[in-house]
């Protein structure tokens, strides 16, 4: 039998060393007020613009705004040879005399592919249902996974496990953004929140999965300690983890995010990497840290330091 749990806090650490980076540089950008929040969040305005014969930089576009009395410009090119102007809000006229500026200013046809605006007001109204959304989602998945479990030792161990490890996926997410929008100018956005809450759901179930063949054992396998009787459990559940979430969806989701649309990317790529997070930490997190839990082993980790030191 593969023994996964005998390697339970390698595990560990290896989530810590890929979440803890991210989250400082995230904490860091959210102390110098650069956190990546695009203007679904902020409020602001967006707009894509396609040049016909023109590659103006990106100082010359912020200039223009400038110059028209608009400010907090940020200018990102695609692969696709569009440009994405984020600003403050800007007004039906100012945008009609932006696009109508552009054209003289580079002598070329400008054609607007998108533009998308959203008031502060909505932006934060957009920043708090996103933070309920995920308090609700952690309550109910406690609740619901007590309920289930009702005739195990310990129910609730069960939901608080899987919370944590469902934070766990959560911040594998937020670090990623904070990389991304580092390399590749990544913003959260609304379409990142709905990434994100479906790696949520996707997390949950395979959590499920794999508690509900532990509580099966539980009434098999009386004679096995709790560690062998979980190790058991997920070796059993392995294969269809592996074959139902990366085997399928993550094929899917690889395509997207290389043959993708650009606006499509980030989500792809959001997706690829949490729901592979979620699979990670349903065999290696959550039910490692429940047996941690059931043993206490929290009490003999100090008293295996002392009995090193005086050997």
């Amino acid at each position: 039998m593969i023994n996964i749990l005998g390697k339970r806090y390698y595990f560990f650490a290896l989530s810590l060393l890929i979440i803890i980076p991210g989250l400082i540089l995230l904490g860091s950008m959210s102390a110098t007020k650069k956190l990546p929040l695009a203007i679904d969040f902020t409020g602001g305005s967006l707009l894509e613009v396609r040049f016909a014969n023109a590659t103006p930089s990106d100082i010359d576009l912020i200039s223009l705004y400038n110059n028209l009395g608009v400010g907090d410009v940020k200018v990102q090119t695609t692969s696709t040879g569009s440009y994405v102007i984020r600003s403050s809000v800007l007004e039906d006229s100012i945008r009609a005399k932006i696009a109508d500026e552009l054209g003289k200013e580079y002598n070329s046809e400008v054609t607007v592919l998108r533009f998308e605006s959203v008031g502060p007001t909505i932006g934060r109204e957009v920043t708090s249902r996103a933070a309920q959304a995920v308090a609700v989602a952690a309550l109910i998945v406690a609740l619901y996974m007590t309920f289930a479990f009702r005739g195990v030792p310990h129910a609730i161990r069960y939901g608080i496990c899987a919370i944590i490890a469902m934070f766990h996926d959560v911040c594998v997410v937020l670090s990623l953004a904070a990389i991304g929008s580092i390399l590749w100018g990544w913003q959260i956005d609304s379409l990142f929140l709905t990434a994100l809450l479906t790696v949520i759901g996707f997390s949950v179930q395979d959590k499920v999965v794999v508690f509900d063949r532990i509580r099966e054992n539980t009434g098999i396998y009386r004679r096995l300690s709790f560690e062998t009787l979980v190790n058991h459990s997920i070796v059993q559940t392995l294969g269809r983890s592996l074959n139902t979430q990366l085997m399928t969806v993550e094929f899917m989701l690889l395509a997207l995010a290389l043959f993708g649309g650009v606006t499509l990317r980030e989500f792809a790529m959001v997706l690829l990497v949490g729901l592979f997070s979620g699979t990670y930490s349903s065999i290696f997190i959550a039910a490692p840290i429940l047996v941690v839990w059931e043993s206490r082993e929290w009490t003999r980790w100090f008293h295996r330091r002392e009995n090193s030191a005086s050997a």
